[in-house]
C-alpha cells in the first residue's frame, strides 16, 4: 500500500471517503477476516483496546497507523468501545471480492457502513445485560411544551411523557438510559443534567426534531394516517418520539427495528422519586455501583429476563394507581395461595428464551436460526402456561392468559420446518428439518450421497494405482484432489498411470492429481451444496417474514409471559421470606406492624442471624404524621427509616411486604435524605449535598408524600445544624404536612413533640453492661436519654488512651449543662488540657530593630560568597542562636 507522497491508494481513498462521512465515530473497515482501523482510530482503539498497534504503509509520506479486531471476536471489541464512550461505525464488504476483480485487478471491493454503533442502540446478547433495559432517550422542547421519549431497540419498548426540563434528572434516574439525543441548540442545558446521571449524550441537528418531519416519520413508521391512533400527543412529545426514530434510521441505516406504537405515560401515574432518593435507597443499584446489595437483588426470584426486566420497571415506577395495585396484589395472592400451581408455572417459565430480544434481532436482520427456535420455544411454553391457568384467575392472570394462545398454526409450522439444535450462522447451514421441504431434501441428497462415491472412487483408484496410502482429498484453492505420498510420485507421473491421472500440484511431500471423472463429480457435489445451502436461506427468510407478520401479537405474548413470571416471583418471595399482603387504600395511612429491611435481613439469613422486626404508625387522623428517631449511632435508624420507605414502594409496586401486618395509604412521593457524600466535581462538600437535596424535599413535598431524614445539619456547627434540623422540622409537620421519619441525634429536638401536634418522639434502645454498650435494634416510642458515641468510638477501634480521654471530655461538659449558665468557653477552661493559660512570649523589638539596620545595610549584589557567609554568621550572632 506504499504510495509516494500526493498519491492515494483506491482502498485508502475509499477508507477516507467513509471515513469522513462518519468523522465522530471509530471506524471498523472489513478486510477479509478482520476489521481494521487507521490514523487516528487506530491509536484511540489500540490503547482503549490494549492491543497492537501496527505501522501499514505510508500516506503523504507518513506511516499509517493501523490495528485490527478480528471478525468473529468483534463483539467484545465493540462492547470494550461503547463502553468507553466511543461510537463505530460498522463498514462490510458488499460484494464478493470475486466481482470486484471483473472490473479489473485494481479494482476495491465496495464497501459502506451498515451500522452505526451506540450505546443506546445495542442488540446483540453479549453486549446487553439481560435482565435489564437498555434505553434510547430522547428530550425535546416545542415552545412552552417539553417530553421525554425512550425506546429499548432490543425489546421493542416506545414510550413518552411529558417532561420539563426541572424533571429530567428524576426521569433519568428512573429509567437509567445508555444515550440521550438532544437537539443541538439544547445541548447546554441538558448537558448538566446528563453528566449527573452519567447518560451517554449525542447532540442532533434541530431538522431531526423538526415535529412536522417527526410526524411523517411517525405516521410511517407505523402505518397509520394520524398521531391520534396513539392517544393525545402533543408537538413536543412527537417531536421526541420523532427524534429517535430518525437516530435509529442514521444508525441502523435505513433498516429500523420493530417497535411497538408508542405509548403515552400520563404524569402522576407513578410514584414520584427524585435522584436522591433512588441512590439513597439503592433501589436498583447499590451505592458501591453493582448490583449486589440493591433492593432488585434482594427480591429478585424472577426466572426469565423478561420478568427481570418488568420488575426493573415496578420497581423503578411504582404504580399511585389503586385500582391497579389492587389487581397486581390480587394475582400475587392467587399465586401465593396454590404453591403447586407456582411451582408448576415456575418450572414452565424457566424453558421460556428471551422472545421480545429474539424478535428484535429478527427485525433488524442481525438474527440467525437460534432466534428462530427461540420463538418455537416461548409460544409453546406459553400456549403450556396458559392452560395450566385455569378459567377463576384474578383479571390480570386471565388476560395474560388470553395474550399466551393463538399460536398453534405458528408453533406446528416451525416445529416442521425446523431442527431441535440449530446452528448460530444461517451459512453454516442443516437448521431445516428433514421432510419439510422436498427441493431441499432432494439437493441434500445429492450432496451427501456425493460423498460416498467419492469414497468408492478412492477405493477403485487405490485398486488400479496398487497405492495403499492413496487419499481423495478437499480444499478451497483446489477442490477434490487425488494425493499421494512424494515417493510414489514417479509412478503416478509415468504412462500408463499419467494417461489417466492429470498432474496439479507437487509439494515437499504429496504429489496431487485429479481425473476427469473427479472433476465431474465435483462439480455436482458442489452444486448440490450449494443449491442446499441457497434453499435454507430461502425458507429462512419465508420463516422470518411468518414471524414478522404476527410480531405484534408475538410481543403481547411475551409481555403476558414477563407478568406471569412476576406474579409467580412474588409469591414465592411471600411465602418463602415470610411477607404478607399489604392492605393498600387512598387513605392516609402508614402502619407497619413487624416491619423489616429486605436487603439486612437478606444479608443476615447468610451469616445466621436474624432481623429484630419494628413497628412503624404515622396514622394521625388528618394531622401530619411524624416520627422524630433518637438513639445512638450503629443502633439501626437508618435501617429502620430506609425499611419503612421500601416497605411503601414495593406495596405500590404490586408486591407483598416484609411485614406481619401493613397498612399503606397511596404514596404520591418518596423523598429520602440518608447518608452521607461529597460531590468534588461539581465543588459540593458533604454539608452543601445535605442541604440542595434538603431544599428540594421541602420545595417539592405534598401531603401525600413520605418523607426520610436522617441527621439534618449534622455537617455544619452544633447550633447551625441544630437550628437548621429545627426549623426543617417545622416546615415538614406546617407547611409540607406529609407523612416523615426524621432521626437525629440532636436531643434538644424532641421538645418539639410537645408543641407540634403531628409530631411523635420514638428512639431505637440500647443497654449498657459494665461499660459495654449492647444494641437491641428495638424502636419504641421516647426519646434517648444519650448518644452513647463514646461508646461507639470504641466499638470502632479507636485507641483506649483517646477514648478515656474523650470520656473525661464528656463528664465535663456534661457537668457544666446540668449547673447551668455556665458559658461555653468557661467550660472548655475546666478541661486539664486547656486550663493553662498562654505563656506571654517575651517583647524583643529592640533586637527586632538590631536585625532590621544589620538587614538594611547588607547588599547581596555588592558582595562575595565569603561575605555574605561572614553576614550571616552575624545575624545568627546578633539573634541570640
Amino acid at each position: 500500500m506504499d504510495t509516494s507522497d500526493g498519491n492515494v491508494t483506491p482502498m485508502m481513498a475509499q477508507y477516507l471517503e467513509i471515513k469522513g462521512r462518519y468523522s465522530d465515530a471509530l471506524l471498523f473497515y472489513r478486510m477479509g477476516d478482520f476489521y481494521e482501523m487507521f490514523f487516528d482510530d487506530a491509536e484511540a482503539a489500540a490503547a482503549a483496546l490494549d492491543i497492537a498497534l501496527t505501522k501499514r504503509g505510508k500516506h503523504l509520506g507518513e506511516d499509517i497507523a493501523m490495528c485490527g479486531v478480528p471478525v468473529h471476536a468483534a463483539e467484545g471489541y465493540l462492547l470494550t468501545l461503547i463502553r468507553k464512550g466511543f461510537r463505530v461505525a460498522i463498514a462490510e464488504q458488499m460484494e464478493d471480492p470475486a466481482e470486484a476483480k471483473k472490473r479489473g485487478s485494481k479494482s476495491v471491493v465496495a464497501r459502506d457502513v451498515v451500522r452505526l454503533v451506540t450505546p443506546g442502540t445495542l442488540t446483540e446478547d453479549t453486549l446487553l445485560e439481560a435482565r435489564r433495559h437498555n434505553f434510547l432517550a430522547a428530550w425535546a422542547e416545542v415552545r412552552d411544551e417539553a417530553s421525554l421519549a425512550w425506546a429499548d431497540i432490543s425489546t421493542g419498548e416506545l414510550r413518552v411523557m411529558t417532561c420539563p426540563l426541572a424533571r429530567l434528572g428524576p426521569e433519568l434516574a428512573r429509567l437509567a438510559p445508555s444515550e440521550i439525543l438532544v437537539a443541538e441548540t439544547r445541548f447546554s442545558e441538558v448537558e448538566p443534567v446528563a453528566d449527573d446521571q452519567r447518560v451517554a449524550l449525542t447532540p442532533l441537528a434541530r431538522s431531526s426534531f423538526d415535529s412536522t418531519g417527526a410526524e411523517k416519520r411517525l405516521l410511517a413508521q407505523f402505518g397509520v394516517a394520524t398521531v391520534e391512533a396513539f392517544g393525545a400527543f402533543d408537538r413536543a412529545d412527537v417531536s421526541a418520539v420523532g427524534a429517535i426514530l430518525d437516530y435509529l434510521d442514521l444508525t441502523q441505516r435505513g433498516r429500523l427495528p420493530l417497535l411497538r406504537p408508542p405509548a403515552k405515560e400520563v404524569a402522576g401515574g407513578a410514584l414520584t422519586m427524585d435522584a436522591a432518593t433512588r441512590r439513597n435507597l439503592e433501589i436498583t443499584r447499590a451505592l458501591s455501583g453493582g448490583r449486589e446489595g440493591s433492593l432488585i437483588a434482594a427480591v429478585d426470584r424472577t426466572v426469565t429476563a423478561g420478568g427481570a426486566r418488568l420488575l426493573d420497571r415496578r420497581l423503578s415506577a411504582p404504580s399511585r394507581d389503586l385500582a391497579e395495585i389492587r389487581a397486581r396484589l390480587a394475582a400475587v395472592r392467587a399465586f401465593a395461595g396454590d404453591t403447586a400451581l407456582t411451582e408448576t408455572l415456575r418450572a414452565d417459565l424457566r424453558k421460556v428464551p428471551d422472545i421480545d430480544r429474539a424478535l428484535s434481532r429478527l427485525s433488524l436482520d442481525r438474527g440467525g436460526p437460534r432466534d428462530l427456535v427461540a420463538i418455537r420455544a416461548g409460544l409453546e411454553q406459553a400456549g403450556t402456561l396458559a392452560a395450566r391457568l385455569s378459567s377463576g384467575q384474578p383479571e390480570k392472570t386471565t388476560r395474560a392468559a388470553r395474550a399466551m394462545t393463538g399460536f398453534d398454526d405458528l408453533v406446528g409450522l416451525l416445529t416442521r420446518a425446523l431442527v431441535a439444535e440449530p446452528p448460530l450462522l444461517i451459512r453454516d447451514g442443516g437448521f431445516i428439518a428433514p421432510g419439510h421441504d422436498a427441493d431441499l431434501d432432494e439437493a441434500r441428497q445429492l450432496r451427501d450421497e456425493g460423498r460416498g462415491v467419492i469414497a468408492r472412487m478412492q477405493a477403485d483408484y487405490i485398486e488400479r494405482t496398487g497405492i495403499q496410502s492413496l487419499k481423495i482429498k478437499h480444499n478451497n484453492v483446489l477442490g477434490y484432489f487425488i494425493e499421494t505420498t512424494a515417493t510414489h510420485a514417479e509412478k503416478m507421473l509415468s504412462a500408463p498411470l499419467s494417461e489417466a491421472f492429470i498432474h496439479r500440484q507437487t509439494t515437499a511431500n504429496q504429489v496431487r492429481f485429479t481425473t476427469v471423472d473427479l472433476s465431474e463429480m465435483e462439480t455436482r457435489i458442489l452444486n448440490a451444496g450449494n443449491r442446499a445451502l441457497e434453499i435454507e436461506k430461502r425458507l429462512y427468510d419465508g420463516l422470518k417474514a411468518t414471524i414478522l407478520d404476527a410480531a405484534a401479537l408475538i410481543s403481547d405474548a411475551a409481555r403476558a409471559l414477563a407478568e406471569i413470571d412476576l406474579f409467580a416471583a412474588f409469591a414465592d418471595l411471600a411465602r418463602t421470606d415470610d411477607w404478607v399482603e399489604p392492605k393498600v387504600d387512598d387513605s392516609r395511612a402508614f402502619m407497619i406492624e413487624g416491619g423489616r429491611h429486605p436487603v439486612v435481613e437478606r444479608a443476615l439469613k447468610r451469616s445466621g442471624e436474624s432481623f429484630v422486626e419494628n413497628d412503624c404508625a404515622l396514622t394521625d387522623g388528618d394531622t401530619p404524621a411524624i416520627w422524630l428517631l433518637t438513639g445512638p449511632n450503629m443502633a439501626g435508624k437508618s435501617t429502620f427509616l430506609r425499611q419503612n420507605a421500601l416497605i411503601a414502594l414495593l406495596a405500590q409496586a404490586g408486591s407483598f411486604v416484609p411485614a406481619r401486618a401493613a397498612h399503606i395509604g397511596i404514596v404520591g412521593q418518596l423523598f429520602s435524605r440518608v447518608g452521607a457524600a461529597d460531590d468534588l466535581a461539581r465543588g459540593r462538600s458533604t454539608f452543601m449535598v445535605e442541604m440542595v437535596e434538603t431544599a428540594a424535599i421541602l420545595n417539592q413535598a405534598d401531603d401525600r408524600a413520605l418523607v426520610i431524614l436522617d441527621e439534618i445539619g449534622r455537617g455544619t456547627a452544633t447550633y447551625d445544624g441544630l437550628s437548621i434540623a429545627w426549623a426543617t422540622l417545622e416546615h415538614l409537620h406546617d407547611v409540607n404536612r406529609c407523612r416523615a421519619l426524621f432521626a437525629t441525634h440532636y436531643h434538644e429536638m424532641t421538645a418539639l413533640s410537645a408543641k407540634l401536634p403531628g409530631v411523635e418522639n420514638a428512639t431505637v434502645t440500647v443497654k449498657e453492661w459494665e461499660g459495654e454498650v449492647i444494641f437491641l435494634h428495638e424502636v419504641r416510642k421516647g426519646a434517648a436519654d444519650r448518644s452513647y458515641g463514646v461508646q461507639v468510638a470504641r466499638l470502632a477501634g479507636l485507641p483506649p488512651a483517646v477514648v478515656e480521654r474523650a470520656k473525661v471530655v464528656l463528664e465535663a461538659l456534661e457537668k457544666g449543662e446540668r449547673e447551668g449558665g455556665t458559658r461555653k468557653h468557661t467550660l472548655i477552661d475546666d478541661l486539664p488540657l486547656f486550663n493553662a493559660a498562654p505563656v506571654a512570649a517575651p517583647k524583643a523589638a529592640s533586637r527586632q530593630s538590631d536585625l532590621e539596620e544589620a538587614l538594611n545595610a547588607i547588599h547581596p549584589d555588592e558582595m562575595t560568597p565569603i561575605e555574605a557567609l561572614n553576614a550571616l554568621y552575624d545575624l545568627k550572632t546578633r539573634l541570640g542562636t
